[in-house]
């Protein structure tokens, strides 16, 4: 699996595709971007401080295992979405991972998460190396709860005080996928 071509909701075309050295430069600036739309993730406007280089090593090295995925969406060359999902590195925990997954604000509402997310799970079966795929999410995230759980996640655990925001903690919630062969 390279690339797949999808009709969205909106009925524009987008290209989902493995990322690669090359995208460094376009990836840091959507990184930079969606980190000032979203209190989801991880990180906030300006914390993302990765140079070109160390982007283009880090999008060259997920090419070279078998449990990592680097995944771009893309419309009209625009990256507008990425999931990424990293397995264990060494062969006891190399078959389970966990991926992050972060969508343009203005382009919320139209699938693309879960399209992200469904090739994560057909890529993890066509590998067949990954047997469990990981996540966490803001509790107050519902929309991305709503998703996970309709992909067939199921929450594991709670994490508290994972996240501070405006003088404010909230928990995480833990959520787990088996994948089973065919």
């Amino acid at each position: 699996m390279k690339r797949k071509v999808l009709k969205l909701k909106n009925g524009q075309t987008m290209i989902l595709r493995e990322a690669v050295a090359e995208d460094a430069e376009a990836m840091i600036s959507f990184v930079n971007q969606v980190a000032g739309e979203s209190d989801n993730l991880t990180f906030g406007p300006g914390e993302f401080n990765i140079t070109l280089e160390q982007e283009k090593n880090i999008l060259a090295d997920f090419q070279q295992g078998l449990n990592q995925l680097f995944l771009i969406g893309e419309i009209d060359g625009e990256i507008i979405g990425n999931i990424t999902f990293r397995g264990g590195q060494r062969p006891r925990v190399a078959h389970a991972g966990e991926f992050g997954i972060s969508v343009l604000q203005k382009y919320w509402g139209l699938g693309i998460g879960r399209h992200l997310l469904e090739y994560l799970i057909e890529w993890a079966r066509e590998v067949g190396v990954i047997r469990k795929i990981n996540l966490r999410v803001k509790e107050d995230n519902e929309g991305a709860i709503q998703l996970y759980k309709k992909m067939g996640f199921e929450e594991e655990g709670r994490i508290t005080r994972e996240f501070y925001i405006n003088d404010k903690f909230y928990d995480s919630i833990a959520m787990g996928l088996n994948i089973d062969p065919k």
